[in-house]
Order: C-alpha cells, then structure tokens, then sequence
C-alpha cells in the first residue's frame, strides 16, 4: 500500500476514484456529512471543492492505493487565522469496503499526523459518530476524547447520533 499527499496537478486523474471511494463510504453508511444514496453528481461537487481547497493551500488530502487502486483518503483542513496556525482539522477519513481491516485507515491516521507536523500543525481535532469504529481507532492512536455532542448527525434511517469529539497535541509526547 501506497500512501501519498495528492498534489493540485495530479488531483484530476483521482476524480473518478474518489467519487466512487466517497460514494462507496456513505452507501455503507458512514457518517461522513451525506446520506445515501449519493449521486455521482453531488459526489462530483464535493471533490469540486476540496479540489479548490487543495489548490489554494486550504487543505491538504492524502490516499492509500495499492494494485486494485484508491482503498482510502483523509483530508487535512489549515485554518488560515493567524491564531490558529498552530492546529489543524483531520476529516473523511474514507475506506473503501474492500479495503476495510487491513490498516488502511490507521495508515492514513499516521501519515496525515506526519504531514500535520512537516506544516507546523501540532494540535489535531476531529469529530466521529459514536460508536462507530473510527471512535475506538481514535482512541488507540492517542486522541483525547474532549466532549460528545447527543444528536448532532442524522443517519439514513432518519436517528440522530451522538458526535464524539477527539484532539491530540503533536507536540506533547
């Protein structure tokens, strides 16, 4: 497995992996910001943006892909205050199905927290529906649980989750 920060450049011909990779994620029922089933267009128009994000040194995505292609991405939001150039937001930590138990996701966890450091953000948040796998990944990697907010995200079926909140200080060993 092959994991990499996507450059602007290269970011057209991933398009069409990480439309089905997010389509994938939300048809089986991660709590991503989606509710299935998520057409190919409104897919499209989300990598529109992160595309924009990315060219503009908003945000920084990484992939996992092996032989068979894409199996995952997470994304790294900068926010661009000066205050707040210390931290930085990891979010759609996405695995693909065929992907899922051979430490994709812990992988990409590891390599976003790298790059996080390699641009001077120490200190990481982010956000899981509770109860979902990624909360206890969380865990086992160091993040600090910090709060949990009862229905924050509505789910296919209509119920409102509870919303887990996690930090880790990079710079703190």
């Amino acid at each position: 497995m092959q994991i990499w920060c996507v450059r602007p450049e290269e970011f057209a011909l991933l398009r069409e992996d990480l439309i089905e990779l997010l389509q994938d994620a939300v048809d089986s029922g991660a709590s991503v910001g989606f509710l299935p089933p998520l057409t190919r267009e409104a897919a499209d128009e989300y990598w529109t943006g992160v595309e924009q994000r990315l060219r503009s040194h908003g945000l920084e995505l990484l992939a996992a892909r092996d032989e068979s292609g894409i199996l995952g991405s997470v994304q790294l939001s900068l926010p661009p205050n000066q205050n707040g150039r210390h931290r930085a937001e990891i979010t759609k930590l996405l695995v693909h199905r065929r992907a899922r138990r051979r430490g994709v996701g812990r992988g990409l966890m590891n390599a976003v927290e790298v790059q996080a450091a390699a641009l001077g953000r120490k200190l990481l948040v982010l956000d899981t529906r509770k109860g979902d796998f990624a909360e206890r990944l969380y865990a086992a990697m160091g993040y600090v649980r910090f709060g949990e907010v009862p229905r924050y995200a509505r789910s296919a079926s209509g119920e409102l989750h509870t919303t887990v909140f996690f930090y880790r200080d990079l710079g703190v060993e």
